[in-house]
């Protein structure tokens, strides 16, 4: 190369130059990180001259600004007050506002028409009859203290309240306990205990656990209760009311008395004291006391003269000691018509050599007639063999060990239906209709509104029956609820009632089965 260069090279050195500076300047911004700032992209400063790169940066992001366009092309203001009001004043938005409440209201209309519609068209709950607690739950009277616990007092009795309770008994009837010397009304004592029952304090203690179980205590006052000259000493008179204000301010629920037909005829002022005593409530007792009377009348007519004329709360009387059924259905049907059934008592004393299954079907006859149950003595209930097998544990145990499993299955059965009555308004104070009845056959229906309709059937014949039953709403099948022999008629199955099968001494308890139950009829 010359040591001079022409002009023309001269004029071309410095643009060279500065391409080759321009390739170096590129190759380097090629090795170097992207930034966010840096590149001909970047946004000049006012001067012109590009903005160096903003340190916070980070390596590797790259950061862009968008042109936006004019936000006050972009954004959306709405109406302002004088245009809503004068969009809002429209004939159009008029017509829709009107529409749109007249809707409202045809619909709000409509849902209240119906509504009352619902309300008229269902059917009316009846309303539940007033009751106390005598008609709550079973009583059970115990005549003979002495032959009821192991230790023939008021502490054994005590002792066997929780059981009682268990067994859901409302209420015990006690006594006479008081002292009497047989036909000795001179030294008659009406406040008293007599000795071989125990004392006062005793007394005091049962009624404390008594009523802390829920069961009521009810003491029998008759005054000659161990002479033959009849209850009343041949006198009336002989009644002392001050008796009666001792005993309620102990704190006992009511009072049972004998012949009370006679004491209100001979002397009814006295008569008139006595019931004004008991049935009166106060501050101190609020809950009701209980005055039951007592009759020897059989009869149902004569029965329901004397439950209208004394005006006692429940009157025992023999209207079920018929053996013929067609008797016994007349009896409860004149009493059920002319009273009501929250006035009517039914107490059944059978014999102590009564087979369980015949126990049973009497159990199932009392829980379930319209009135309160009435138990005589233990035997009936699985309680009174308790004494006779602690006697006899020594030389008889294996005929006691029998006669232990008859008396569990005894009182569980009476333990069953009573709960069943406790919770059935159509069994605790439900109306009644006779179904059928023959000289050793019943049948009836228990029924309360809208409750479970329940059917009792009843054969005390020695052989077996064939009840064809039917009603005015009586289905064809039903379901067994309880039966005194679970081998023959086992309890939850169907039943025919167009042909009801009863053995000898059997009675079953069945539930009328409602429109959306079906259940199958038994295989034959």
């Amino acid at each position: 190369m010359d040591a001079q260069q022409s002009p023309v090279e001269m004029k071309d050195a410095p643009r060279n130059a500065a391409d080759a500076e321009t390739d170096v300047s590129e190759a380097e911004r090629e090795r170097e990180p992207m930034t966010g700032t840096g590149g001909a992209d970047a946004d000049e400063g006012a001067d012109g001259l590009m903005e160096p790169p903003a340190a916070a940066e980070k390596n590797g992001t790259v950061k862009l600004k968008v042109l936006e366009e004019d936000e006050e092309q972009t954004k959306f203001t709405g109406l302002n007050k004088e245009e809503l009001l004068r969009v809002a004043g429209s004939p159009g938005w008029v017509r829709t506002r009107w529409a749109l409440l007249l809707v409202f209201w045809i619909g709000w209309l409509g849902m209240l028409v119906g509504a009352v519609l619902i309300i008229l068209r269902a059917p009316v709950c009846r309303e539940l009859p007033p009751t106390d607690w005598w008609n709550e739950g079973p009583l059970l009277q115990i005549k003979n203290l002495q032959a009821f616990s192991e230790t023939r007092d008021l502490k054994g009795l005590e002792q066997k309240v929780s059981t009682l309770s268990g067994l859901k008994l409302k209420g015990l009837v006690i006594g006479p306990i008081h002292a009497a010397p047989a036909d000795d009304p001179m030294n008659l004592e009406f406040e008293e205990i007599s000795p071989e029952f125990g004392n006062l304090e005793q007394f005091k203690r049962l009624l404390q656990t008594a009523h802390r179980k829920g069961v009521f205590v009810v003491l029998d006052l008759t005054p000659n209760y161990r002479g033959s000259s009849g209850p009343w000493f041949s006198s009336a008179s002989v009644t002392n009311v001050s008796a009666l204000v001792f005993w309620l301010s102990e704190g006992v629920d009511g009072i049972q008395l004998p012949g009370v037909e006679d004491l209100a005829r001979m002397v009814p002022s006295l008569w008139t004291d006595i019931r004004a005593i008991i049935q009166n409530g106060t501050d101190k007792y609020p809950n009701k006391r209980v005055l039951i009377g007592v009759t020897e009348a059989s009869s149902a007519e004569t029965v329901s003269d004397v439950l209208s004329s004394t005006g006692v709360d429940l009157l025992l009387s023999g209207v079920l000691s018929a053996s013929d059924q067609t008797e016994r259905a007349h009896s409860v049907q004149v009493l059920y018509s002319n009273h009501s059934q929250t006035k009517l008592a039914w107490s059944l004393e059978a014999p102590r050599d009564l087979s369980r299954d015949l126990f049973k079907v009497n159990q199932l006859l009392l829980m379930t007639l319209p009135g309160t149950p009435v138990f005589i003595g233990g035997d009936g209930i699985g309680l009174k063999e308790e004494v006779r097998q602690t006697k006899l544990r020594q030389t008889l145990l294996k005929e006691i060990k029998g006669s232990q499993k008859e008396v569990q299955v005894l009182r569980s059965f009476f333990q069953s239906i009573s709960e069943l009555r406790g919770k059935e308004r159509s069994l605790l104070f439900g109306d009644f209709s006779l179904l059928f009845n023959s000289s050793s056959s019943l049948a009836y229906l228990r029924f309360w509104d809208q409750s479970t309709r329940f059917l009792a059937a009843f054969n005390w014949a020695a052989e077996e029956v064939e009840l064809q039953l039917s009603g005015a709403g009586l289905p064809h099948h039903a379901a067994v609820v309880r039966s005194t022999n679970t081998s023959a008629l086992p309890e939850e199955s169907s039943v025919n009632l167009r042909k009801l099968r009863l053995g000898p001494g059997q009675a079953a308890l069945v539930r009328c089965l409602t429109s959306g139950e079906h259940f199958l009829p038994p295989s034959a």
